[in-house]
Order: C-alpha cells, then sequence, then structure tokens
C-alpha cells in the first residue's frame, strides 16, 4: 500500500456510507458497507480474495467515501454511483430495454391494440409485460384475427365518412370510418378484447360458442366455421399463457447459474399467476464470486430502471441486507413489495425453475462463445499453422482491384481484427498512376502507398502494420504486391488466394496450399477476400454513377466548365445537383434562370420520370 492508502485507512470512521476505489484517478469499483472501517480495511489485510477482488485490488491506488445515516441510504446511493460512473470490476447490465405491453386507449372513439414499449399514466389499459416484441406481436395477430378491430391511424371523428380499406374488405375490421359498424358493436368488440388479454377467457368462449351454434341452427354454416376457428385460436393462446398457473398475483423470480469464468442470472416473469416469460442477463467475471453477493448487485441493477412485481423471489441474499434490498424494492414500486429467499415449496420450485433456465442460457452462451471462437480467432490460429507463421495474425488486410475495361480504377483495403470485420479501418483508393486495366501496376500501387504510411515517422500520417495481408489472385499478383511492400521497409506476411480452386500462394514456395473446404481458417480468409471485393465493387459503382451524371451535365446547353464546377460544389456532389429543384440551382452563384431551367429540364424531362 501507498502512503496515500495507509493513511485513508487508518481514518476510516465507524458508519454506513459508499466507498469508490481508485486506479490513477478513475473509478473503478463503488461498494456500500455498514461499517465502512471494517469493510474496506478487509480489501487490503484479509489473507483471501476472490480472483476478481485480487485482480481489483492490485489496482486500487487511492478511494473515497461517502457517509449516509443509514444502510438503506447506503445502498440507494451505491446504485446511483455505480449507474453514474460504471466502473469497470461492478456488475454492468448493458441491457436498458423496456418489456412491450398491449395497449388499448379507451378514451379513443374507436380503441385499438397496439404495443407500447412503457407503461404510462395516461388512462389507457396496459396488458403485460410481455418477454419481447415477438410475443407481444403473436397475441396482436391472434387478437386481430379474432376481434375486427381497426388498426390503423385514422383520427376520429371524422368529418364525413370514407371508403375503409381493405382490412374491412376481408373481415378484420368493422369498419368504423365507413359507418359500417354502430357505436355500441365496436365497444361490444372492444369489450371482449379487454377480456380477453385480462386472461378471461370462460366468457367469450360461451359466447362464441352460442354464436356458432346459432349459426348452425340458421344453417349459416361459412360463418360458423369462422367462429370455431376462433374459438381454437382462443383455446390455443390461453393454454400458451399457462405455462405455469400459481396462485395469482405477480412474482419476479431471480436465479443464478454459474461456470469457474462467468455467471448468469435468470428473471422468470409471473403476473396473474401466468408465466409470461423471462430473460437472462450475462455478468462476465462474476463466475467465482459469492452468489448472495452477485445476486444482491444484480437486483440492484435490474430494478435501477423497471418496477418490480409485488413480490421477488430470489435465490439468495446476504441476510444482513435482506431488510434493506426489501424497503428498496418498494420505493422502487411505489408501493407495498415483498422479497422472499424461499427454501421449500412452490415458490422454491419457481426458484429452481429460474436456476435451470439460467443454466441452460450459460450453456448455450458458451457455445456461441466457443463457435464464435473458432470462426474468429481459432480459425486466425489455424490459419497461422497452415502458412508457417510464428504467431496468430490478429490484424488481417485483404486488398482487391476493381475498373471498368480499365475506367475509374480503384482498390478496397478491409480489415479484420481477431477474425472480425472492423469497418472503422477500411481504406478505399482510387489509381492515380496506372493506365487503362493493369490489376498488377494497380496492386503495386495501392500497397506502396499503404505501406509507406504503416513506415511514417510522422505519428498523424502513421498506419498500424498488419499481422498478415492477403492478396485476391496468384502468384503474379503476390509479387507484385510484395516487391511494393519491400520497397518501403516493411516484411509482413503475405498470401495470394486464388479463386478457382481456393489455393493459398506464398511468397517463394512453388506448390499452393490447400486447406479443406470445411476448415474455419478457409472460411475466415473466404470472407476477407469476399469482402474485401464487395468494398471494392461498391466503390467503383458509386464513382461510374458519379461520373455518368457528370457526363450528363456536359451535354447541358449553357453549363460550361465553370457552372459545372460550381454546382458541384454547392451541393456536394453530381448526382445531387440532379435531384435539385429549380429554385435551388438557380440560388447557385454563377447560375441564371435560365440556366437553372435548363439543368433541370435536362433531368426531368416533361411528362417524363426522373431519369
Amino acid at each position: 500500500m501507498n502512503e496515500t492508502l495507509k493513511g485513508k485507512i487508518a481514518m476510516l470512521p465507524d458508519s454506513p456510507g459508499c466507498y469508490m476505489m481508485k486506479e490513477r484517478g478513475q473509478i473503478i469499483y463503488v461498494g456500500k458497507a455498514v461499517n465502512l472501517k471494517n469493510r474496506v480495511r478487509s480489501y487490503f489485510h484479509a489473507s483471501s480474495h476472490t480472483p476478481k477482488v485480487e485482480a481489483m485490488v492490485s489496482h486500487i491506488d487511492d478511494f473515497d467515501i461517502l457517509l449516509c445515516r443509514t444502510n438503506l441510504e447506503a445502498l440507494i446511493l451505491e446504485c446511483n454511483l455505480i449507474k453514474l460512473h460504471r466502473p469497470y470490476y461492478n456488475i454492468l447490465l448493458k441491457d436498458d430495454k423496456h418489456y412491450p405491453y398491449i395497449r388499448m386507449d379507451l378514451r379513443d372513439p374507436y380503441p385499438k391494440a397496439e404495443m407500447s414499449r412503457r407503461l404510462e399514466k395516461d388512462g389507457a389499459r396496459y396488458f403485460g409485460p410481455y418477454i419481447g416484441a415477438g410475443a407481444v406481436k403473436d397475441v396482436l395477430e391472434t387478437v386481430r384475427r379474432m376481434f375486427p378491430l381497426r388498426t390503423c391511424s385514422t383520427v376520429f371523428p371524422l368529418k364525413k365518412p370514407q371508403r375503409p380499406c381493405i382490412n374491412y374488405e376481408i373481415g378484420r375490421c368493422l369498419g368504423p370510418c365507413g359507418g359500417k359498424c354502430t357505436d355500441e358493436e365496436y365497444r361490444r368488440t372492444v369489450d371482449r378484447v379487454l377480456a380477453f388479454l385480462g386472461g378471461s377467457d370462460s366468457e367469450i368462449l360461451d359466447a362464441l360458442k352460442n354464436e356458432m351454434a346459432a349459426a348452425a341452427a340458421a344453417y349459416k354454416y361459412e360463418r360458423a366455421a369462422v367462429i370455431r376457428d376462433k374459438i381454437r385460436d382462443i383455446e390455443g393462446m390461453m393454454q400458451r399463457q399457462q405455462a405455469i398457473q400459481t396462485r395469482g398475483g405477480d412474482e419476479d423470480v431471480i436465479a443464478l447459474a454459474r461456470d469457474d469464468m462467468d455467471a448468469m442470472a435468470q428473471v422468470l416473469l409471473i403476473r396473474d399467476g401466468k408465466m409470461v416469460g423471462g430473460d437472462a442477463f450475462e455478468l462476465p467475471g462474476e463466475g467465482r464470486e459469492d452468489p448472495a453477493e452477485v445476486l444482491f448487485d444484480f437486483a440492484l441493477q435490474y430494478y435501477d430502471s423497471r418496477k418490480p412485481a409485488r413480490e421477488v423471489l430470489i435465490a439468495d441474499v446476504p441476510e444482513e441486507i435482506r431488510a434493506d434490498l426489501e424497503a428498496w424494492l418498494r420505493e422502487r414500486r411505489e408501493g407495498a413489495c415483498t422479497l422472499l429467499v424461499p427454501q421449500r415449496g412452490e415458490k422454491r420450485a419457481l426458484v429452481l425453475m429460474s436456476e435451470k433456465n439460467a443454466r441452460d442460457a450459460l450453456e448455450k452462451r458458451n457455445s456461441r462463445k466457443q463457435i464464435q471462437y473458432e470462426r474468429t480467432v481459432g480459425a486466425c490460429r489455424d490459419l497461422a499453422d497452415a502458412i508457417g507463421m510464428k504467431g496468430y495474425p490478429k490484424r488481417i488486410e485483404g486488398y482487391d482491384i476493381s475498373n471498368t475495361q480499365g475506367m475509374l480504377s480503384v482498390a478496397s483495403m478491409v480489415v479484420f481484427i481477431d477474425g472480425e470485420p472492423a469497418k472503422g479501418e477500411y481504406r478505399r483508393y482510387r489509381i492515380k498512376t496506372v493506365e487503362g486495366a493493369n490489376d498488377f501496376a494497380s496492386l503495386n500501387e495501392v500497397l506502396l502507398r499503404r505501406f509507406t504510411r504503416a513506415m511514417s515517422e510522422d505519428p498523424d500520417e502513421k498506419w498500424p502494420m498488419p499481422d498478415l495481408v492477403l492478396i485476391d489472385g496468384g502468384p503474379e499478383q503476390l509479387a507484385f504486391a510484395r516487391e511494393a511492400m519491400l520497397s518501403t521497409g516493411a516484411d509482413v506476411p503475405m498470401f495470394g488466394l486464388a479463386k478457382k480452386r481456393e489455393e493459398i500462394f506464398l511468397p517463394g514456395r512453388d506448390e499452393p496450399v490447400i486447406l479443406d473446404h470445411h476448415t474455419p481458417a478457409l472460411h475466415l480468409i473466404q470472407r476477407v477476400r469476399d469482402e474485401s471485393h464487395r468494398y471494392a465493387i461498391t466503390f467503383h459503382r458509386s464513382l461510374r454513377t458519379a461520373d455518368s451524371v457528370r457526363s450528363r451535365l456536359e451535354e447541358i446547353p449553357g453549363i460550361g466548365p465553370e457552372r459545372r464546377k460550381a454546382l458541384v460544389k454547392h451541393f456536394g456532389s453530381a448526382k445531387a445537383v440532379s435531384r435539385a429543384s429549380e429554385e435551388d440551382l438557380a440560388a447557385v452563384k454563377g447560375m441564371t434562370r435560365p440556366a437553372a431551367r435548363a439543368v433541370y429540364a435536362h433531368f426531368h424531362p416533361a411528362g417524363g420520370e426522373e431519369s
């Protein structure tokens, strides 16, 4: 410990509050304590720590404290400080989404069901929350198939009836805009939707079964069949909503799964006694920490932007701060809220189900990470072994040339870092010194320009050096590119990839390297090659389009070089000139009204489409 730490530790008070661990003035961890003196000293005097705490303590060179009157006050302050400073060693939830709801504004003369991301106090009725937009869309689609409410954005009341849209024609809307239904008829349909979304399906089903029987008795069999299908839809939807049936009420169920590295928190949402979904949250680096502490910190982060349910079931939480967490949840809910750590019975079964979901989410995450590793970093390592590199290529650059019969020749440079595209590092080149379609000379020019930047002594001009360079082509293209690189004093591993048999050509080797077509290494270099080709083609097409418009400017009588230059400079591009209005064209310096009219007429011929 340095002298600053020793002095501050000796003066720590026996008081609740928050502490902020620092490294070079940057807050790296925020915590709270019932007794600041005991808690902060334990970081520097305890004989054993978890790996995360050991890593954190090794970086601490200073700390600050903020005293509070109560532990609950400290808890609230800790939550606010974490949100403000986002320290590296705290649990930071990157998920800030709001669960979606279905909203019906009953103040509207003809209400409709729609999705809402926020629960507002606006007098509307809200149903949910649902676990994502997909679930809401499924419910809305079922509602619209069963109950013909409007879905349009028409604002009522209307001055006069209008022709109903196609939804009316296919039976998906009652057509209130065209006066095709009475207010009472529409309101009865709204009441059915409200009852359905509220979970009361028996009354709706009974009414529909009576309607179906009446239609069948009147020999209206097509109508009876439509009602029968609606009954099936309702029964299917209600069955899906009743995946878990508890005694009723709203509950959030929180549990944790861990491995040696990370943790995964799972939240199950139960509303009106039915499980409506859940969500998993990745907690990097928390796998070997105390699970009760991790769950407590997670709950603070999770409910900082959400309102808790009436009852929160959690797998574990430190006994000494359980009451404080419950009090904080009540403040977040602005009403009654009970925090439970169930040990047996139905509620314990829910916690175990949440743990099972968390383990499943963690296993799937690890599987995805393994696949991603094999496609990226693992593929880089395999490629290094295949071509004889000592270390794995972190930064791979790919180059390609594009032109049309030697016209508007361009080149692309794409960059993959750790096997993934780094699009902010991409560069495009206009070929300056080569006439005609000469890909070999063009590659030579581009590589010479690129590695001159890499070898520059000026820090503002210098570019990072690649670990490996891919040239789209065979031995000849590779030779020209390598000659350009070596002439600058740089010497980076480089290879060519021939498209016909996907052969890898290396400098100084007569025989190509051929990788198995199923290897991640080959897939990686194919992605680099294809991306460089796409980027070059896209750049070339944009220049060709601009050049075409610029050529058309030259065809307009009265628009000489100076006016063309003024127009392109004013609008930013020749394409933008072709889209400008006559008034905007006339406003350009050097343009007259007749000249503006001539330009506009050239690109907007009378009676024809814009060309």
